[in-house]
């Protein structure tokens, strides 16, 4: 399954500006109409019909406690397609012209559609997060809060239990994943607190992905999106995957990071800023493993030289 065929949906929390007004910015983008929902929801919604018939919501959030309630919106996109991003790109560039802001509480979730899942898909998913974890919790940048709190690795026991009983059905690992057969998954569930919560397969019908830390940087965002796609496709598309976790080398990490990147399908100019958000954070150089050699036998005038060579991309490795 191409990383361009699977649906997903977006949550972004900000604060500053009311739900009324973050609404309002949506419907500058797409149209259509905007209603206050409001009570009986705690929630106090707010809705966005697009002229496509879709609904965005905003929705409060208790969670963002360090602004007045009516000033935290919490977007909620409706199901998308991979060709709504650049619309999704308008629609945070015009919350950010609103005023609206993000502070250390915000974060963004993004939901992969989980229909196309069984259970042997869901286990390899499981397993390519938790082998190239310590890659993706440092090129994310999630602070220690964050990961204590609200996005918890996926556990050694989890993989354990996936390898031993090898499950094909999404009631199987239904078993595995609470540790007994769960068939009315409530909400606030504990076991939703994971950087991958695959609680949300049960009650919601998608993978949510909650690692990351909020922004209203439209191009971040789009690679987020991509990169989840990516390993989606990826879960999908493979007979087995490897648990085998991976050690974080910060000499090699950029390197190390980049090759995953590639082993995920982000190859080439359309992913080119994809990468380059990615590995923003990444230690280490993204073409040499090892780290860049340094030239031998180089008059120190001439050093200059071949760095901004390196540089401008003359280096074998450094096109992809």
């Amino acid at each position: 399954m191409n990383l361009k065929e699977i649906h997903y949906g977006i949550e972004i929390e900000t604060v500053k500006r009311t739900r009324e007004q973050i609404a309002w910015a949506i419907h500058s983008v797409v149209g259509g109409t905007v209603r206050h929902v409001g009570i009986p929801s705690s929630y106090d919604p707010w809705e966005v019909e697009d002229l496509r018939g879709r609904v965005w919501k905003v929705v409060g959030d208790a969670s963002l406690t360090s602004v007045p309630a009516h000033l935290r919106a919490e977007v909620v996109s409706p199901v998308l397609g991979y060709d709504d991003i650049p619309q999704l790109q308008e629609v945070v560039r015009a919350i950010r012209r609103a005023g609206g802001k993000i502070n250390s509480q915000c974060g963004i979730h993004i939901h992969i559609d989980a229909a196309p899942f069984d259970g042997r898909h869901l286990g390899n998913l499981a397993k390519i997060i938790y082998k190239q974890e310590p890659l993706i919790l440092h090129a994310l940048g999630i602070s220690r809060d964050r990961l204590n709190r609200y996005t918890r690795p996926v556990s050694d026991e989890l993989i354990q239990r996936i390898e031993q009983h090898r499950p094909r059905t999404k009631d199987q690992l239904n078993r595995i994943w609470y540790g007994y057969h769960n068939r009315q998954p409530q909400h606030y569930d504990s076991s939703r607190y994971h950087g991958v919560n695959l609680h949300n397969v049960w009650y919601r019908g998608t993978v949510e992905f909650r690692w990351f830390e909020a922004t209203l940087h439209a191009g971040r965002i789009k690679a987020y999106l991509q990169f989840c796609l990516a390993v989606a496709a990826k879960a999908l598309n493979g007979r087995a995957a490897s648990s085998r976790k991976r050690d974080f080398d910060p000499q090699s990490a950029k390197y190390d990071f980049r090759v995953f990147l590639l082993h995920l399908g982000l190859i080439g100019d359309e992913f080119k800023t994809a990468r380059k958000h990615l590995m923003a954070n990444m230690p280490g150089d993204a073409a040499f493993k090892n780290g860049r050699p340094k030239p031998e036998n180089v008059l120190p005038d001439e050093t200059e030289t071949t760095t901004l060579t390196n540089e401008a991309g003359q280096v074998p490795g450094l096109t992809v």
